[in-house]
């Protein structure tokens, strides 16, 4: 059955045979995933997802969750599980990691640093591992897509869907058999979690998103090589994935335009280090800087989506981490200091920039709800005490594929968020092994000091 020509009030329902359901939606997305052609195209762009993860898997090191996080695998158990749980809770730290708009979901950081580990550990070619690495984005963003805005007001898509595309990856790599790699996508899906309560406390938790994303995969993966059988109907079953988390789930997106490009294609490299939902409104707040006299009083107007308000209308955010998910920092940084970086969140900016929220003014318009997940945009409007107006607009993200960043930017990107690191590092070897690892008959080691 297609479920593309299954109506909105069918979606869920499908035929049985004793317990079982015929033709699981997983076991049709393994065949999705596995019959898809790659080009060299393809995994060139992969290269450049990876330099861009292992960017920040480098950099997030210079934090305080991940010196945590270090000094804890310092004394846990070693293993390939721990390895990614490492690596792929560090790279999503500093909030410059790739994210996949239609499922507001970042898949490198779940899915590289366990392809890359298991890669080395198997002596995979750098082809292997590059191929796997689409094999998880894929997997990861289409069950994302399709998880609906309700989910994503409690849970944080990443890290429930993250595990499907962990153990889509490592599957890959392991050369399971199509039965093996449903079992690993439903014991996957079985371990999905991962709540928004972490943001109002201001706590760590997302970090440990990303990493147990990675290991839950992981695990998955390896028990499934070994006969150990997972739920075939995780996702559309009716004790299964969406029905448990997703109350407006549309399951037909999973399986719907199976010959376009790779999902890896339609994901965005992320210029600033801050909440995506933020970057469309800092984008035209930084084309307005210039424009903005200092020392007069001005009104801030923000039009965007939703969803951005939901997660970043933090007038007053009390801590670097907090100001990451505030449109109203990040547009005050932006509009008075002409450039967002790793300094743009401190006590000083905070500070600085505190008397400011109440001259700001956040709302969600159609023209930008009706828009998105497809499409990210704001606008920033200034008025002056004179009443002088000036506006910017932006319809998508700097980053996305409509305005993607060149191989160039890309690269630069990689060697300043490196660059936050306190051990020392050669970005530019390191890029250059990145960029070439398609030609490697073996990966090396994961290019992380413990």
């Amino acid at each position: 059955m297609c479920l593309a020509c299954l109506n909105h009030s069918e979606k869920l329902q499908y035929k049985f045979e004793g317990e079982k359901y015929l033709n699981s939606m997983t076991s049709q997305l393994v065949d999705l995933i596995n019959k898809k052609p790659i080009s060299d195209a393809d995994l060139a762009a992969t290269s450049h997802f990876v330099l861009d993860t292992v960017a920040c898997v480098i950099g997030g090191q210079n934090s305080i969750p991940g010196k945590i996080l270090k000094d804890w695998f310092d004394v846990a158990d070693r293993g390939i599980g721990s390895d990614a749980f490492l690596a792929s809770g560090l790279a999503h730290i500093l909030e410059i990691d790739d994210l996949h708009r239609d499922s507001v979901l970042h898949p490198g950081c779940v899915v590289i640093p366990l392809a890359w580990h298991l890669s080395a550990q198997l002596g995979k070619s750098g082809r292997d591992f590059l191929e796997a690495v689409l094999y998880g984005y894929e997997a990861a963003t289409r069950i994302g897509m399709a998880v609906g805005p309700a989910h994503y007001k409690v849970w944080h898509n990443t890290s429930t869907c993250g595990p499907f595309g962990a153990a889509m990856a490592a599957s890959k790599l392991l050369n399971l058999s199509h039965q093996q790699t449903v079992w690993a996508l439903g014991n996957a899906g079985t371990q999905s979690c991962g709540l928004w309560q972490f943001l109002p406390d201001e706590a760590m938790s997302k970090h440990l998103h990303t990493a147990r994303a990675a290991e839950a995969g992981y695990t998955a993966a390896t028990l499934a090589s070994r006969g150990f059988t997972g739920a075939e109907s995780i996702l559309e079953g009716k004790q299964g994935f969406f029905r448990a988390l997703c109350p407006d789930a549309t399951p037909e997106v999973v399986l719907a335009n199976p010959d376009m490009p790779w999902q890896l294609n339609q994901t965005s490299i992320k210029p600033w280090p801050c909440c995506r939902h933020t970057h469309p409104t800092i984008d035209a707040a930084l084309e307005l800087h210039s424009s903005i006299d200092s020392q007069m009083d001005y009104h801030i107007e923000i039009e965007t989506f939703q969803a951005a308000l939901d997660v970043c209308n933090r007038p007053s955010p009390k801590t670097a981490y907090t100001a990451k998910f505030s449109l109203q920092h990040c547009v005050n940084v932006a509009l008075t200091n002409g450039a967002v970086d790793f300094g743009s969140f401190d006590e000083s900016n905070r500070n600085q920039l505190s008397k400011n929220a109440s001259k700001t003014s956040v709302i969600a318009t159609s023209e930008f709800n009706n828009a998105y997940p497809e499409r990210w945009g704001a606008t920033v409007r200034v008025t002056s005490s004179k009443g002088d107006v000036i506006t910017a607009i932006r319809k998508d993200c700097k980053g996305d594929p409509q305005s993607c960043l060149t191989p160039k930017e890309i690269e630069t990107k990689a060697k300043m968020v490196m660059s936050n690191a306190e051990e020392s590092h050669d970005p530019e070897n390191l890029i250059k092994q990145i960029l070439m690892l398609s030609e490697l008959d073996t990966m090396p080691a994961f290019p992380l000091s413990s």
